[in-house]
């Protein structure tokens, strides 16, 4: 296998998102307006413009943009289906994503010129169905999440000219491949249309009923034991990444989550886009991926069932909370002129920031009335502000992530660089 072979796929929620993705690594992103989407809040930041501007960003670097019509419709919807994917069609996405067999069949007969990927949510674990999808016109599937390795390469044997896609980062769901109804019985709002409440996520107390008296007790718990019990901890396959493109059989590596912060999408493209690029250069070190991934907000990690079936391990809930804040916080996210930054969360002259940038960056050190860059032995960039302005020369004492002014930076810095601060809090619930 080449490194051109394996595609680095990451989640687009937004315009900024998808520039994030590609500056941090990504070969292609994925995407959608709301409409049959399988993440109806995401999709709201896309309206059939800003992807048409995604997605023209996107070839003009050489980049891919696949869009997700990966809801199940209703009888009611069909007819407003086919007018949505003559307009996504319009746009020139690189593929759709579908989940539906019948929507498959519809997107060949409206658009036969965009190619078809099968979502997770068709649940593909053996040969047989990839091979009934295949000549339905599928030609990529993005495997069950629930599939072994084993698995996927018994498929490729079977169908070595079907592209199989694999998640190897992100939320996991209460369910099979996401196909969920916990959150329409309770909320009333439909997972498998897109608009999911997370009620795996929630805090639940456990009661007992007697039948034949009525009797309830509810059930006391431990402290933090055993409360979420939902509540599934999210992929984490860096440290797999070795025997994945050992096995040849796969074809892309997926992250989940649009609905995640730009750090994220940053941080997991630049950390598989290391891992893949170091496995090719026989410098592979599972470690330093990891430090990365673990700066962004989780709810512990697992490395699902790709490497183990799902009967054989038992840690893949987490019991103790909703969601970690991660060990860093975003201070800043520089501008397009790349002059100044915005600042998400505190700045503070004397701060040591760290500089988190786009793959590639050259970085300059500096010292000047305004602060200094500099490299540490660590091999990392850093800045500390002697000063807090703004881009109309207002000198503050501290700047927060309510303030929308541009805060000057001492020297330029590639647009969509990160700062970011260790974070002194504690785990939190969400």
């Amino acid at each position: 296998m080449d490194k051109k072979d394996i595609e680095l796929l990451s989640p687009a929620g937004n315009l900024e998102k998808l520039k994030i993705a590609f500056a941090y690594g990504a070969d292609a992103v994925y995407g959608g307006v709301s409409h049959f989407s399988l993440r109806i809040r995401a999709g709201k930041e896309f309206t059939f413009e800003s992807f048409k501007e995604g997605i023209d960003y996107a070839h003009a670097r050489g980049k891919k943009v696949y869009a997700t019509i990966n809801g199940f419709p209703f009888n009611s919807q069909i007819e407003l289906l086919k007018k949505h994917i003559v307009k996504m069609a319009e746009l020139e996405p690189d593929a759709f994503i579908v989940a539906a067999p019948g929507v498959v069949r519809l997107c060949r007969e409206i658009a036969p010129q965009i190619p078809i990927h099968l979502s997770t949510q068709a649940n593909v674990l053996n040969y047989l169905d990839a091979q009934v999808f295949w000549d339905m016109g599928v030609r990529r599937i993005i495997a069950a999440r629930e599939i072994s390795l084993k698995d996927v390469k018994e498929i490729k044997k079977h169908l070595p000219d079907m592209e199989i896609e694999i998640f190897v980062h992100g939320s996991m769901c209460f369910a099979y491949s996401g196909r969920c109804l916990v959150s329409a019985v309770q909320m009333g709002r439909v997972p498998n249309r897109g608009s999911c409440a997370n009620d795996c996520r929630f805090e639940y107390t456990l009661y007992a009923a007697n039948e034949d008296h009525s009797t309830l007790f509810r059930l006391e718990e431990e402290p933090g034991v055993g409360t979420y019990i939902f509540n599934s901890k999210d992929m984490n396959l860096a440290s797999h990444m070795q025997e994945i493109l050992d096995s040849g059989a796969v074809d892309s590596v997926k992250i989940e989550g649009r609905t995640k912060s730009p750090y994220y999408a940053a941080v997991t493209a630049h950390a598989y886009r290391e891992a893949i690029d170091d496995y090719f250069d026989d410098k592979f070190d599972a470690n330093k991926y990891q430090k990365e991934l673990y700066t962004t907000k989780n709810r512990g990690f697992t490395d699902a069932y790709l490497i183990h079936r799902p009967f054989d391990k038992n840690d893949t809930q987490n019991h103790e909370y909703a969601l970690s804040k991660g060990s860093y916080e975003v201070s800043g996210l520089v501008t397009e002129d790349e002059e100044h930054f915005y600042c998400k969360y505190k700045t503070y002259p004397g701060d040591e920031i760290e500089i988190f940038a786009p793959i590639g960056a050259n970085i300059q050190e500096c010292d000047n009335e305004i602060g200094k860059i500099y490299k540490k032995d660590d091999g990392k960039f850093y800045v500390v502000f002697k000063k807090i302005l703004t881009d109309t020369n207002k000198e503050l004492e501290s700047v927060h992530s309510g303030n929308t002014n541009k805060i000057q930076l001492p020297s330029k810095l590639p647009y969509l660089t990160m700062l970011r601060i260790e974070n002194d809090e504690e785990t939190i619930n969400n």
